[in-house]
């Protein structure tokens, strides 16, 4: 064989071994299997449901907006916000010159009445004495009995005016009915007020509640009676429970929002002012898994997870239900059950029977359910 045919199939044979490496390194590639490192979490235990939150502010259930009965010039404010009352503590006063002079004008209309009725009763007795010895005729007596009623009558109204003026000098002093606090004030020395203006608003000692603003796609969950829980921003350990005791019947017109009152039971630790969250439970809350919202997918039109076999380490979907959102993710009632361990990201790349890696410290738990009292959202 010349040198020329050895060289052919030297490279013929080289060939070979060539096209017979790649296909083996081609097999091998084709034969192993890709593991993918992923984030999990533990499905924790369930909610107790849909809850809403609101937050709101401690009143006092009966506020008093205290105010003169009369008008005038205000002349003292004897109270500031914050100051304790008792009954027949005096709150402000009104500059009670002109209702004096009222005073002294009605008592003289009272004193000329009394005397039109003293010479009306004595033009009446002379009349019956004449009349009787037929020296005068009945007509003239019955003017007198008619003037003598006309100027009686006018002195009862000179009474009453005078009582009348004597009770708006009294009304230019305020006083205080209840036992409460001065939660605000609405007027200064100086300031010219009409009847009826506020001048200073008094929180009742006694029940207390929360005042909240309900939105009204959730107004239907709020009816008079029903219990809710109260917690409180400056007091973290202090949760009470409380009850509906009102709901507006219309929203705000600016805010379209219903006003709701909520019922306290009598505790010290709970003050005027105070930051409280009212939480509700919906009537037809059922209980739900909360997930990351990362860790939901949809295959033909199914909301799936993908849950980890933690013998085989491989993934697989599940069908669950969705029941809605909150604030920190899915909630979820059906589908999955605790201490299960769900896919949290990378759900796109996942497939049936995909091998996968959980590093160490890479299981994460699910958020537990809020505790009463504490910010959740609905």
């Amino acid at each position: 064989m010349s040198i020329r045919g050895l060289a052919n199939w030297k490279n013929i044979g080289l060939g070979l071994v060539l096209v017979g490496l790649a296909g083996c390194n081609q097999q091998k590639a084709e034969t192993e299997t890709i593991i993918r490192p992923v984030k999990v979490v533990e499905v924790a235990k369930p909610d107790e449901g849909r809850q809403m939150q609101y937050s709101g502010a401690v009143r006092a259930r009966t506020e008093i907006a205290m105010g003169f009965r009369v008008d005038g010039k205000v002349t003292q404010r004897l109270v500031d916000v914050g100051q304790r009352v008792k009954p027949g503590d005096v709150l402000a006063r009104l500059d009670p010159v002109d209702y004096e002079l009222s005073v002294r004008q009605a008592e003289a209309q009272l004193a000329s009445a009394e005397k039109q009725v003293e010479i009306s009763r004595l033009a009446l007795n002379r009349a019956q004495v004449l009349q009787e010895k037929s020296i005068t005729s009945q007509s003239t007596l019955e003017q007198s009995q008619l003037s003598h009623e006309q100027a009686v009558a006018s002195r009862d109204a000179a009474k009453s005016a005078l009582e009348q003026a004597q009770n708006r000098v009294a009304y230019t002093t305020l006083t205080a009915d209840v036992d409460g606090i001065v939660t605000a004030t609405s007027a200064e020395a100086g300031q010219v007020l009409a009847a009826g203006s506020p001048v200073v608003t008094l929180a009742r000692d006694g029940a207390k509640e929360v005042a909240i603003a309900v939105p009204e796609n959730d107004i239907a969950e709020f009816r008079p009676g029903k219990v809710v829980k109260a917690g409180f921003w400056s007091n973290s350990g202090l949760s009470l429970e409380g009850k509906v005791r009102e709901v507006a019947g219309s929203a705000d017109s600016q805010s379209r929002t219903f006003a709701v009152r909520v019922s306290l039971p009598d505790d010290p630790n709970v003050r005027l002012g105070m930051t409280a969250t009212v939480s509700v439970r919906a009537d037809d809350a059922k209980p739900a898994y909360v997930l990351p919202l990362a860790a939901l997918s949809r295959q033909s039109d199914r909301a799936v997870v993908w849950l980890v076999d933690r013998k085989t380490q491989t993934v697989h979907p599940r069908a669950v239900t969705v029941a809605g959102f909150a604030g920190d993710g899915v909630r979820v009632t059906d589908g999955i059950a605790a201490g299960d361990l769900v896919v949290a990201a990378g759900t796109q790349f996942m497939r049936e029977d995909m091998k996968v890696r959980l590093s160490e410290g890479e299981v994460e738990n699910a958020q537990e359910p809020a505790a009463a009292g504490q910010p959740q959202q609905s």
